[in-house]
Parts: structure tokens; sequence; C-alpha cells
């Protein structure tokens, strides 16, 4: 069976190809066109005034999102060092790791200035979290490049999910202009890593299959480990913006399909079997998925009839 850095040479040609093909359909923007800075003001250190919560037009909801997803794109120089670390520096590869970094630093520079200029979320409470989460970075643990390559594939896209549904729910068309920019940057690099995944398949089917079913059955959002993120998980989940309907609808099953994992004839025993233990999470997820969307569905149902209740004007008294 070959090794992971057996792999890395293998893949080399492939990660050219793909470099190139990115670079050559891959729009420039600048954070700074997204950023409406005629609301911006001076703070009180300036002789301003300083944030209140009254100030932003976001909901509970839209803060959540848009703060967890900032503090998750502000680890960039974790996930630099992680993929760094997995991919080397030379060659494709290298170039590859630069380029995605050069272009995952626009997402934390334009969101941290939307929230700032137009007092989205308290600047202070930001800053401190974002110490905080920086401070003590992000391990994927003993990965290897194959398993890294598996889960990139499948965190870009969800990350693009998560962006995306964002925007949508600050009701703010000029965040959600600058959450779809981002997007399309995400969504790029997924198609980066999902052709170099399906290259590693060919080339090594049973390896590649095992990385696969262990980074699907332990897969995780890079942000898991900020404060306060079961509690802000939850109210995006409840939101819709990111749930596991949407973890096996938009992001597990494309990825896989595209794959064809379930559809390969070139496994031996080993990939085989790590196939049939990822059919086996896979049902069970979608059945946690439905009965998730379900109580969902009852709660909201639930907190509609007593509003409406609420609403109704007693006849009798």
């Amino acid at each position: 069976m070959p090794s992971s850095p057996h792999l890395l040479e293998e893949l080399e040609p492939v990660v050219a190809e793909n470099l190139d093909r990115h670079l050559a359909i891959a729009q420039e923007w600048h954070p700074h066109d997204y950023i409406p800075w005629s609301e911006g003001r001076d703070f009180a250190f300036l002789g301003g005034e300083d944030y209140a919560p009254e100030q932003s037009r976001l909901s509970d909801t839209a803060k959540a999102a848009m703060f967890t997803n900032l503090l998750t794109e502000d680890n960039l120089p974790s996930y630099h060092r992680e993929i760094a670390t997995r991919f080397g520096r030379d060659g494709a590869w290298g170039t590859w790791v630069g380029r995605w970094t050069a272009e995952e630093n626009r997402h934390g520079v334009a969101l941290r200035d939307y929230l700032v200029v137009t007092r989205g979320v308290d600047p202070v409470e930001l800053e401190r979290a974002r110490m905080d989460y920086m401070t003590s970075g992000y391990d994927s643990g003993d990965k290897t490049a194959l398993e890294t390559v598996a889960y990139v594939s499948f965190q870009e896209l969800a990350t693009r999910v998560s962006h995306r549904n964002t925007g949508k729910v600050t009701h703010d068309p000029v965040a959600d202009k600058l959450l779809a920019r981002i997007s399309k940057d995400e969504n790029l690099h997924m198609v980066f890593y999902r052709n170099i995944g399906a290259a590693a398949l060919d080339i090594a089917p049973d390896e590649t299959m095992r990385a696969i079913t262990d980074e699907v059955v332990g897969f995780e959002m890079p942000g898991a480990t900020m404060a306060g993120f079961r509690r802000s998980s939850m109210i995006i989940a409840k939101a819709g913006i990111y749930d596991l309907r949407l973890h096996y609808d938009e992001v597990l099953m494309p990825v896989l399909r595209h794959w064809k994992v379930f559809e390969r004839t070139d496994l031996g025993p080993d990939g085989e079997q790590a196939r049939e233990e990822l059919a086996a999470f896979l049902a069970e997820l979608d059945a946690q998925a439905t009965r998730f969307v379900d109580r969902r569905a009852e709660n909201r149902a639930r907190v509609a009839a007593r509003a409406d209740s609420d609403a109704t004007p007693d006849i009798a008294s």
C-alpha cells in the first residue's frame, strides 16, 4: 500500500493541473469594496461613542453566526501550519498552500471590517474572543496528508454552506453580498481538494477510502474548540443555517457522489470494509438528520401557535 509521502509525489501533477485551473477561473476581488465605510464612526477612545447592542441591525441569530464564522476564519495561521506541514512548501503543493492562505486571509479581513464598521457585534467581545481562540489555535491531531485532503474536501463545502446561509439570515443586502462572495472562494477551494481526492482514489483506492470514512465519521468543524461554540452551533442549527440535514444533503453526499464511492469496483478487502462502515454511518446520520428536522418543525409550530394564541383577543371577557 502506498504511503502518504509517496502519494504526495504521485499527486503532484494533479495538484499542478488543478492549481492552474484554479488560477484561471478565480476572480480577483477586494474586501474594501464590500464594506459600507460611510456608516463608520469613531469609538470612545478617539472621542466617539462606544458600541451599544441597539446599534446593530443584526438579529441575535445573525450575530451568533457571523461571530462564529469570523472567529473560524481568524485561526488561519493554525490552518496554514496544518496544510503546510501535511503537504509541504515545495512544488505545486507549496504554491497551492500559499495561494490558498492568501485567499482565505481576505475572508477574515472583510468580515471584521463589516462587523466593526456597521457595529454588528460588540468589537471588544470580538477581540477578546479572537485573542483567546487564536492563542489556543487549531490542531487536527495526527492526520495524514491523505486524511487532510479528505477532511478539507468536506470542510470547505461546509464553510461555503454556512457563509451563504448566514448571508441570507442577516436580512442585510451588504452582508449577503459579502458572504456570497466569500462562499465563491470556499467553493473553488472545495473543488480543488475534491479533485485531488478523486485522483487519490484512483492511485490508492483502499487507503483513500479508509481516510474518507474516518474523516466523515469523525468530522467536526475547525471552530469546534472555540469558547461558546456548542451554544452558537445550536442557534445556527435551529435557524437552518447549518444543521445535520444540510451536512448530510449539501456537504457529505455531493462530494461522495462525485467520488463515486459506492460505485467503485477497484477496492480490496480493506477498502470494502471502510466503505461498509461509511454506508452504515451515513444511514444513521440520515436518520438523525430527519429526526432533528422533525423536532425543529414541531418546535416552530408550537411557538407559532403560542404566538397566535397570545395575539387573539379574548372575546369572552
